[in-house]
């Protein structure tokens, strides 16, 4: 089968990615209510009990909110580096010894075949980190809460087959929103959210002859548009001399509030 994935839900309401290999099935991030989180996985087929594992990329809310019931509801194993398991620890509640897995940031998780690798990124977390995942020959990425692509995450997330990569808030309409300063100041920092021009900079160095499909996520709801996005970092790959067939790398949207399909990363 190889590797397939669906994004359940990507942006600041809430934040859950299902990939899964031959030997196992992870859920990567919980932020969404366990009762939302299983209607989701339900309209692609997926039960509770289907899931080997939970993988954790930071503590913020809206990655860890349904965390603690659906690890304790199924018996889970969690794997979280120990930055991350000592902030998140009471807002996740009890997990079984047994099941609370501490890892190294850039350790190899092996699931019976599929192999996950986290890698350090920048954000305003303890100890925060994307996945690559590998299955014979395929590599898929997950890249969002980055304050920047940094040169080390851009060689930990190139010759992705499939890249699911960021694209956070348009700037204008982050600086002319409602939020206090402080906080649009936090959005905008290297250790806030990556900008749509910032992905379209990064995916000038990331797109290779491998790609074969780029998703845009974790948008905001106040200052981000799904067309706005894809514009602007198809206009920033041309403003650098890159033009592809939009029909050979396809940019895809994630959404807050429905999963993506099934994605069979192979699939060209």
């Amino acid at each position: 089968m190889g590797l397939r994935f669906t994004v359940l839900a990507s942006g600041s309401t809430g934040n859950a990615t299902i990939v899964q290999g031959n030997g196992a099935t992870v859920m990567i991030d919980a932020g969404l209510s366990a009762r939302k989180l299983e209607a989701l996985m339900a309209e692609r087929g997926v039960a509770g009990h289907h899931l080997d594992a939970l993988l954790v990329t930071h503590e913020h809310s809206d990655h860890i909110k349904g965390l603690g019931a659906i690890a304790r509801k199924y018996g889970l194993r969690v794997f979280a580096n120990e930055a991350t398991w000592n902030a998140m620890e009471r807002q996740v509640g009890q997990i079984e010894p047994e099941k609370r897995v501490v890892i190294e940031t850039g350790e190899t998780i092996d699931f019976g075949g599929m192999k996950v690798q986290s890698y350090p990124i920048s954000h305003d977390a303890a100890e925060p980190v994307g996945f690559c995942f590998y299955e014979d020959g395929e590599k898929l990425s997950l890249a969002t809460d980055l304050g920047y692509v940094s040169d080390k995450v851009k060689h930990q997330i190139e010759d992705s087959d499939v890249l699911v990569l960021e694209a956070n808030h348009d700037t204008e309409m982050l600086r002319m929103g409602r939020y206090p300063w402080n906080i649009k100041r936090r959005i905008l920092g290297d250790t806030g959210h990556l900008s749509n021009v910032a992905a379209g900079e990064a995916l000038c160095e990331l797109l290779t002859d491998r790609t074969k499909r780029v998703y845009l996520a974790h948008l905001s709801l106040d200052h981000n548009l799904h067309d706005l996005a894809r514009l602007t970092v198809i206009q920033q790959l041309e403003d650098r001399g890159i033009f592809f067939k939009k029909d050979e790398i396809p940019l895809r949207d994630t959404y807050h509030d429905r999963p993506t399909p099934w994605d069979e990363v192979r699939r060209r």
